[in-house]
Formats: structure tokens, sequence, C-alpha cells
């Protein structure tokens, strides 16, 4: 790695291409995102000689994911890493917790060079916006970094929930609205003051309040949406976007600027140190990660009590503890 890279610390099936595979395209409101153009940003980044230079973030945060199916005491026969693209998460796991994964991208030249790992695996080129499994078909899926790119969020919800089985969970992690807000800043600031105007150059994000709420819509039950930031020190602005070239994170959204001028990136890069930098002379960049856990309903999950059906109430609940605190003095 090179030196402003942290270090955080398969068997393999053949490549099956989906039949009727069909990425949503075309500008709009209700498609902001060029899937085309994702899919060349993420097999390009899988074809490079070194594709593990820049596969930091996705690593720790496919480790973090890991951690949160080893809390669930239990063994998935069958799981599906969805938008794996190398596999960064099932090098993690192990087949006491996952006895069989299913590996689905819609970057081919990833799968083709997926992280080896003990368990089982079979890859299938896949878009996230278009399931081709059956439903109630896997036990666990798993989302890493993924699904910040999908069109329609709350329809690929919808299909990770059919395509569980009951009792089935999704543990998933994603962008949050204020990842790399330093750069997006600074870039906003560089248009205004070079060229009268901005345009995005950082794609839009789910806000954390709308996620229970959508995985709520989809169906699932028992929630838990959490966040995290982790940041990242660069040795300037130009190097963080080389690295997020090389993530297959570059911007695809219908509304981006094509091209931006020499002058306007050098301002930005100054902006950017000037307003973030840090004493060492390095730069850091913030990306919030949201983790997401649901379960699909099943008779054997836990249920809330009935309102009202409770036998003691908070007053009596205080009078114990006053009883009991009184006892202790004396």
């Amino acid at each position: 790695l090179l030196p402003w890279r942290p270090c955080w610390g398969a068997w393999s099936g053949r490549l099956a291409p989906v039949a009727g595979w069909r990425p949503a395209s075309g500008p709009g409101a209700l498609s902001p995102f060029d899937r085309r153009l994702k899919r060349k940003q993420k097999n390009w980044a899988a074809a490079q000689p070194e594709p593990e230079r820049c596969e930091y973030l996705r690593e720790e945060v496919g480790g973090r994911i890991a951690d949160r199916v080893f809390d669930i005491s239990r063994t998935f026969s069958l799981a599906l890493d969805l938008g794996c693209g190398r596999s960064y998460i099932a090098q993690h796991l192990n087949k006491d917790v996952v006895e069989r994964f299913c590996q689905a991208d819609l970057a081919e030249n990833a799968l083709k060079n997926v992280i080896e790992s003990e368990i089982p695996t079979f890859s299938v080129v896949a878009d996230e916006e278009f399931l081709p499994f059956k439903e109630n078909t896997f036990e666990l899926v798993v989302s890493s970094l993924s699904l910040h790119w999908v069109n329609d969020l709350p329809k690929a919800l919808h299909e990770i929930h059919q395509i569980l089985k009951p009792d089935g969970v999704f543990v998933g992690a994603m962008f949050g609205g204020d990842t790399l807000y330093e750069l997006r800043c600074s870039l906003q600031l560089a248009e205004l003051e070079r060229e009268g105007g901005f345009s995005p150059h950082v794609s839009p994000f789910t806000a954390v309040n709308d996620l229970g709420h959508l995985l709520g819509r989809a169906g699932f039950n028992t929630l838990t949406v959490d966040t995290d930031d982790i940041q990242v020190n660069y040795p300037g602005m130009f190097e963080l976007m080389d690295d997020l070239q090389g993530m297959g994170e570059s911007n695809c959204s219908w509304s981006r600027k094509s091209m931006l001028h020499r002058e306007t990136m050098l301002a930005a890069a100054a902006v950017y140190r000037e307003m973030y930098g840090n004493d060492d002379g390095t730069i850091p960049a913030t990306f919030q990660i949201y983790y997401m856990i649901g379960w699909k309903f099943h008779e054997s999950q836990a249920k809330p009590a009935q309102r009202g059906s409770a036998t003691v109430s908070f007053g009596d609940l205080k009078k114990v503890n006053e009883s009991v605190v009184g006892r202790k003095k004396l």
C-alpha cells in the first residue's frame, strides 16, 4: 500500500450471468443515477493491476458487518452478499456461521477476481434493483457499501425482504449523508468563486431518519439502525479523488458536471487544506456509515405485549425502589 493508505485490521464457483438483466437508466427525479456508468466504473476499478490498493474502506466496513453477523447465534445454510464487489464480507466469516454464499454484483470483473475465503461460494451478475432470485430463498442477506447507488431504494429493500425466508435477517451498510462533506464544501466554494455557480460533485445520500421508515415499509421488523464515522487522512484532495476512483465510487449522477476547470480544481484543493487540513499537512476525509439490521417476520419471533396488558405500573415500581433505598439507609 502507498504511504497515505491505512492498513486495517473461496472456493469460487463459476460466473453465472443472469438472463433478462436490465439496468435502470435515464435521467429524472426518480432515477438520479446512471447505472450503466456505475457498472463501467466498478468494472474499471476491479480490472486494475492492484485493486486491493484502494479497498481499505470496503474491507473495514465488511469486517464490521461480519461482526454483526457473528452476534447472531445461528448457522445460515445459504446467504447472499448483494453488491459484493470482490467479496469483502465472506473473508471475515467462516463455515460455522455461513455454509454457502451467493455473491451478486453489477460488475462482472469484480466477480472474476474475488478475495478467497473458506466458505463455498458461487457468483451471479445481478443488478441490486432487479434481483433474479425466487421468494424465500436466503436465510441471510448482507450488503456493504452498494445500496447508496440504487435509484429506487424502497423497491430494492422490498425485494431483499421478499427473497429472505421467514425469520431471515438482512444486515447492511451504506454511506450516509455526511460522507465526504469536506470535499463537497471545498468544491462548491471553489466553483462559486471561480465560475459563479456550482453543480453537485458528490452524489446524494439517504438520511438516517428515513432509513428505519424505509425498512419498516419494506416489511422488516425488529429493526436496528446505527451510524459510525470513519475518518481517513490523505496527502491532498487529488489523492483522495484518485482513491475514490479506485474504489469505483466516482460520481455517476445524471446531474453531474462533465468536467471541472484546472483552476477550479486547484482552488478547491487549497480551500480543502485551509478549512480542514491537519497540523501534519494531511487532509481528513469523513465517511459516514449507516448500519442496518432487519428481520423478516416469523411466528417464533418475540412479540411485544398488547397495550394495557401490564400488571404493574411505573408508579408502583418507583415505590418499590424507594422502599429498597430506605432499607439500605437503615
